[in-house]
């Protein structure tokens, strides 16, 4: 099945799916690129992400410094996606020491999830490794506060109202009249 190209917010979007993720961040009131950069990752490979926040780490914690975050939109991924979004992770297999560091800071989200299932599954947890996240990251919810973009875990206290809301707009969003969405 091939994508559908949509405007919206002034990008052009590869696909719907993609356009909901950006009508879920703007509901959220975070900022975001869409595809800022390419990516070169050896032996033949390209990576072009899909969008970069800034990411806080702990929305009680304001002295610190936001990190950049990539976020992979995939309706379904496939082997070749995987190998590169593996590469961009983590760098170059062969020149990897067992400790598997992390080089690039990535979510991989799939669909927007329905509403019964929306706070317990998002993307692919093999690359939703980060240092904030304690060891209950088996799941990981989208947030924000002021505009500032959180990531947050089992325990996490998250602004549900706001995260629901967005996730609604993202479901609910149709691109056929234009970019209002």
């Amino acid at each position: 099945m091939k994508a559908i190209e949509t405007y919206y917010n002034g990008y052009r979007f590869r696909s719907r799916l993609e356009a909901r993720w950006a009508v879920f961040f703007d509901t959220l009131g975070v900022k975001y690129e869409y595809e800022p950069e390419g990516f070169d990752l050896g032996d033949g490979l390209y990576y072009l992400p899909d969008f970069r926040v800034k990411c806080w780490g702990d929305r009680d914690t304001w002295y610190m410094q936001p990190e950049d975050l990539y976020i992979e939109v995939k309706g379904v991924l496939n082997f070749w996606d995987e190998k590169k979004i593996d590469r961009f992770v983590y760098g170059d297999p062969y020149k990897r020491d067992c400790h598997f560091e992390i080089k690039n800071k990535l979510l991989l989200v799939g669909n927007i999830p329905d509403k019964r299932d929306e706070f317990t599954w998002i993307g692919d947890t093999r690359f939703n490794s980060f240092e904030y996240i304690d060891n209950d990251c088996y799941f990981v919810i989208p947030t924000a506060y002021d505009g500032r973009f959180f990531l947050g875990a089992g325990d996490y206290n998250y602004n549900e109202e706001l995260t629901s809301l967005a996730y609604e707009k993202a479901r609910e969003a149709r691109f056929e009249y234009g970019e209002s969405g």
